[in-house]
């Protein structure tokens, strides 16, 4: 073969496993999705049992697997990956307008540092929310879904943490540079669902908790509840629903906040966390990565399911969050959910100031709400 065609060759061939890396690493993120239909049993005061497998876990009311999503579904999210959308202005804040809008505010406050990952200050204590803030949701640091904001506060620079909570295992949820990269692993309180405390305890964290569907702990004069979402885990092909997921409901003396990572939409569960705790102050719900809804409708909700789950639950504030930050998730334009949001809040009695579509780095004080 002549010199020239085999260096051609070899350049394509470089590109293709490349290529075919990325799906890989894209197929293990997403092999995770569900289907689910519609449910008319309440959830039963045994409910901790019927949501445990003899190899982990699964959602109750049950939810059927998922068929394979298929090649297509792969090469959409590797082409994403390569390619980013456009960043509107003033959808991210810079570090140094993030650092003073955050450090302005010395009352209880929210700062969305991206996707999933909030600060929470409340009584005094500082929460982080399922930490990414890394440049890849990946189990490689060189492919897979990426970040196409910039990190608005490094991690060198967030102000002390006290507590962590994680909603599940997914790469967009736990991400373990920033695990591992976090100040004063010692002194911070981890709190996560069943099976993932080795995943803290491996990187040097000494104060960690699993908590099951309904279970509590209180941190410093916070009380963490673990309540059910439709979802599930996974962070290879291997470990499929090894470890639990969870909503969580954050209490102080000031508020109640409900933190949701991920979920599917279930009137059931959501109309029972709203039964069991009445109202909330704020709900930090997902509203993005939702298309196609025929693989994507168990585990993600819609904008307008999101804003269903607001009602379930009796949510005062609706704070969007799981959108604007990840390239290559789903299908759905990158930047649709807010709109979408807005409009299903206006739809369902919230007013704007009650719709909270926040930049990325932006901090917001968490008035006490009137009832």
């Amino acid at each position: 073969m002549p010199l020239i065609e085999a260096l051609v060759l070899g350049e394509m061939m470089s590109k293709i496993k490349f290529f075919s890396s990325i799906i890989l690493v894209l197929a293990i993120l997403v092999a995770c999705s569900s289907n689910s239909s519609e449910y008319s049993t309440k959830i039963s005061s045994d409910n901790k049992l019927q949501h445990h497998t003899s190899n982990g876990y699964q959602n109750h009311p049950f939810v059927e697997t998922a068929t394979p999503k298929g090649i297509f579904f792969y090469m959409r999210r590797a082409w994403g990956s390569l390619f980013f959308p456009d960043v509107p202005d003033g959808h991210e804040l810079t570090e140094l307008a993030s650092l003073q809008l955050l450090n302005s505010i010395s009352s209880d406050r929210v700062t969305w540092l991206g996707h999933a990952s909030f600060l929470i200050t409340t009584s005094g204590v500082t929460i982080l929310t399922d930490p990414f803030l890394s440049k890849h949701a990946s189990p490689v640091s060189w492919a897979g879904p990426r970040r196409i904001v910039n990190l608005p506060i490094p991690i060198s620079k967030l102000p002390s943490i006290d507590i962590v909570i994680i909603s599940h295992n997914h790469y967009d949820h736990l991400d373990d540079k920033t695990v591992r990269e976090l100040k004063n692993k010692n002194e911070i309180n981890v709190v996560v669902p069943l099976g993932l405390k080795s995943f803290f305890t491996e990187r040097g964290y000494s104060k960690v908790t699993e908590l099951d569907w309904g279970q509590s702990v209180s941190v410093a004069g916070i009380d963490i509840t673990a309540e059910p979402i439709v979802h599930d885990s996974a962070r290879s092909t291997l470990d499929h629903n090894e470890t639990l997921w969870a909503s969580w409901v954050i209490e102080s003396l000031q508020k109640r906040i409900l933190f949701i990572g991920d979920t599917g939409y279930s009137k059931t569960i959501f109309n029972y966390i709203g039964d069991k705790y009445d109202s909330f102050d704020f709900a930090i719900l997902p509203i993005g990565a939702y298309e196609p809804r025929e693989l994507l409708w168990m585990s993600h909700v819609t904008p307008e399911e999101a804003v269903s789950i607001g009602i379930d639950v009796r949510a005062k504030t609706l704070i969007s969050s799981h959108w604007g930050t990840i390239s290559s998730l789903s299908d759905e334009p990158m930047f649709e959910p807010p709109g979408r949001f807005k409009k299903a809040g206006r739809d369902g009695g919230f007013s704007d100031e009650d719709l909270w579509i926040m930049k990325v780095g932006e901090t917001r004080a968490i008035a006490r709400t009137q009832n």
